[in-house]
């Protein structure tokens, strides 16, 4: 065998090679990706708009009126600028928090102090509409995370 047909199949081989990885590599770079673009399983777990009870407009009923947001993911997931809003614009931001994996938040109406589990809008008015609403979770890129609808309006057909 000659210098220059050794070569030759030795570059054919390199090239081979080469082709083999740059395929097994570009699927799992692109797959690495869009792991990172979807969304982490966050969802709008519960909603209790009607506060039980007469809505007397007291602290204890507005924090009876509550929203859960729940992380059905085991790694935590920072909620930093991430928002809850109502069908009329309410809006609630998150501040500098982070939902442990596989916990719930509560957001309530009233005031309080914010916990790892419990926080509060500081609002003296009701958010959440007893008959018809639509409450809506956005991530910090405005992109819309999950919704939670109850009430005639929502129930068409």
């Amino acid at each position: 065998m000659s210098a220059s047909s050794t070569a030759r199949r030795f570059a054919a081989t390199v090239l081979a090679a080469g082709a083999v990885v740059s395929a097994v590599a570009l699927p799992a770079s692109a797959h690495d990706g869009d792991r990172h673009r979807q969304h982490p399983r966050v969802e709008i777990s519960r909603v209790q708009a009607d506060s039980p009870g007469r809505d007397n407009g007291s602290n204890h009923s507005l924090n009876a009126e509550w929203v859960e947001i729940t992380n059905k993911s085991r790694r935590p997931v920072d909620l930093d600028g991430w928002t809850l809003r109502n069908r009329d614009g309410n809006r609630y931001r998150f501040d500098d928090y982070r939902l442990a994996g596989r916990a719930t938040v509560r957001i309530h109406t009233g005031f309080g102090r914010d916990t790892r589990t419990d926080r509060y809008q500081d609002l003296r008015h009701y958010v959440w509409d007893n008959r018809s609403d639509k409450a809506t979770l956005r991530d910090d890129h405005r992109r819309t995370v999950d919704t939670e609808a109850w009430g005639r309006q929502y129930h068409r057909r």
